[in-house]
């Protein structure tokens, strides 16, 4: 709750309290739930290399982990080397992630990695190829995994939902019909306005700066209005 609201400090503090605890109860699955949080949020800040080198250290030992912890892990790993602009590694580790995925047995896994369903893998590794997507590569496969997290995630995870929409609505609108996209940014910003979620904000900032190309369009000109309105800005 602190990562999403921005008090990253309160956050870090948090996490190394929770990792330590973790290591010494000697639970290898916390120790790698909590290391992919501290990952992503390093990533989400700015710091790919420093989230690689945390993603790195949860993988120690992963014969200890669950597929679904795998298959979470790498999309973390993932998203670090796309940020980095390492292209290769990014997408074979989504394809590493992609084989972790497909052996998932549910039942095996501690209850806080049992989020991390079809439609959670389609929406961790569709934002990890949306940095290569927004640059010309991989897009129709980063569209079809962000279309799939929107489509499968249920009301519980309407955060999610609704961040993975606003991620395809900006990618449509870089790569794609910007009517399209305008048609996916109201989706978005309807469910959006439930979400107080201060990265799902600067995810919609990234999607009306995306549209200034296309704001001739009157689709698109009500689509940037609305998120103006929706975040107070003119």
């Amino acid at each position: 709750m602190a990562f999403d609201a921005y008090a990253h400090d309160d956050a870090r503090r948090m996490f190394e309290f929770a990792l330590g605890c973790a290591e010494e109860a000697n639970d290898w699955h916390l120790r790698a739930k909590v290391l992919s949080s501290m990952a992503r949020q390093e990533i989400w800040c700015g710091n790919p290399d420093a989230g690689l080198t945390l993603v790195e250290l949860a993988m120690v030992r992963a014969d200890r982990l669950t597929a679904s912890e795998r298959a979470m892990l790498l999309t973390a790993r993932a998203r670090a080397l796309a940020k980095l602009h390492r292209v290769s590694d990014a997408v074979t580790t989504v394809g590493l992630a992609d084989e972790q995925f497909a052996t998932v047995s549910p039942d095996n896994d501690p209850v806080w990695v049992r989020y991390y369903d079809e439609a959670q893998h389609a929406g961790d590794t569709g934002h990890a190829l949306f940095d290569l997507a927004v640059d010309g590569r991989f897009v129709g496969e980063a569209r079809d995994r962000l279309a799939l997290a929107v489509a499968g995630h249920s009301q519980p995870y309407a955060r999610s939902r609704t961040i993975s929409g606003i991620k395809l609505a900006s990618l449509t609108m870089r790569a794609g019909d910007s009517v399209e996209a305008a048609q996916i940014g109201a989706w978005a910003l309807r469910e959006a306005g439930t979400i107080t979620s201060r990265r799902a904000a600067d995810d919609l900032r990234e999607l009306r700066t995306f549209a200034n190309d296309h704001r001739r369009v009157t689709e698109v000109a009500e689509r940037q209005n609305g998120i103006g309105d929706r975040l107070g800005v003119a």
